[in-house]
């Protein structure tokens, strides 16, 4: 994998460490599950990643998963791709969210993630775009990245300033939302408020994650799986004589918004979280890593069952809702 040079910041600061312990029987159970049903399929998926997997059925599936109750949701069109906007209950500021849905970049979409997305939503106060960026195989990275700042600019020129808008998503939306933000700033638009991240990719090579103890602990991915899917990225973004996809931890950071990363204890991306979060803060960006115990990766999804994942979206909510204060003028 292509790598950039990082920056240190003459006056690094401390990441802001937060951990959550304990573990809900629900956790457990769930953890349980996804070990003997998901982590097999992945491992499956790895052996032959070429093949035409129905990866568009994951998305299906979460028509079941609706917003919560009062959300109002109408359908967005984007230069090159679909997006929902999200308007949840209550009383609203005038703060927006810019959300970019998980999945190996391969896979998941607005149904998976519209009823996650709605509580994060509901809980920071704010509408959102969620959007159905470009996905592999079909689409290198840069892809995504460029739906991600259509995204941007959709909110901006719909009256949202930049000081209103964080940019949030999990996992490979996490790679995204670090990314996009990179992104955006090179093409000269305002930064956003912060940055939120949920269990996310920062680290495209897959060495340390492999190294890590946590490679034979994740309930959810097989080391199989996190080296089949860096090289496909790499011979996706490579077609044509392009350059591959740098990294979130490779980027020139002194520039970025204020960060919360959130991460399970035994999920196969703790690394990257911890890494990223140490790459902010020596880049002089405040940064606040959570880590939760024993979580699963993207447990925020499973809010409304898990004590572990309502808890974490409600400190989301916090974050953002400080990260984009109500003026008082």
């Amino acid at each position: 994998m292509s790598t950039a040079t990082y920056e240190f910041c003459p006056s690094p600061l401390p990441v802001t460490r937060r951990e959550f312990a304990g573990t809900s029987l629900q956790s457990t159970a769930l953890a349980h599950t996804l070990r003997r049903t998901v982590r097999p399929f992945l491992d499956g998926w790895a052996r032959y990643p070429e093949l035409p997997w129905p990866t568009g059925v994951v998305d299906l599936f979460g028509y079941s998963l609706g917003p919560i109750r009062g959300t109002v949701r109408r359908p967005i069109r984007l230069p090159h791709c679909r997006a929902e906007w999200i308007r949840p209950p209550g009383e609203l500021g005038d703060r927006a969210i810019l959300y970019l849905h998980g999945g190996a970049f391969l896979c998941c979409g607005i149904n998976s993630h519209r009823q996650m997305v709605s509580r994060i939503a509901a809980e920071s106060q704010a509408s959102t775009l969620n959007v159905a960026y470009r996905m592999i195989p079909r689409n290198p990275i840069r892809a995504a990245v460029e739906d991600g700042v259509d995204g941007y600019r959709w909110l901006l020129s719909h009256g949202y300033t930049a000081d209103r808008i964080v940019i949030a998503g999990d996992s490979a939306g996490g790679f995204l939302t670090f990314m996009v933000t990179l992104e955006a700033l090179r093409q000269g638009l305002p930064r956003p408020a912060a940055d939120v991240a949920l269990s996310p990719l920062t680290d495209l090579d897959p060495v340390n994650k492999l190294a890590h103890p946590n490679a034979d602990l994740c309930a959810v991915f097989p080391k199989r799986a996190v080296g089949a899917l860096s090289r496909l990225i790499e011979r996706l973004d490579t077609r044509g004589g392009h350059e591959p996809s740098t990294s979130p931890v490779d980027g020139s950071l002194a520039v970025m918004p204020p960060a919360l990363i959130q991460t399970g204890s035994q999920e196969m991306v703790y690394v990257d979280a911890e890494l990223m979060s140490e790459r902010l803060s020596q880049a002089g960006v405040p940064c606040e890593l959570q880590v939760w115990e024993r979580q699963v990766h993207v447990f925020q999804a499973a809010a409304g069952l898990l004590p572990e994942g309502t808890r974490a979206i409600r400190e989301i909510g916090r974050f953002i809702r400080k990260a984009t204060p109500v003026s008082t003028s």
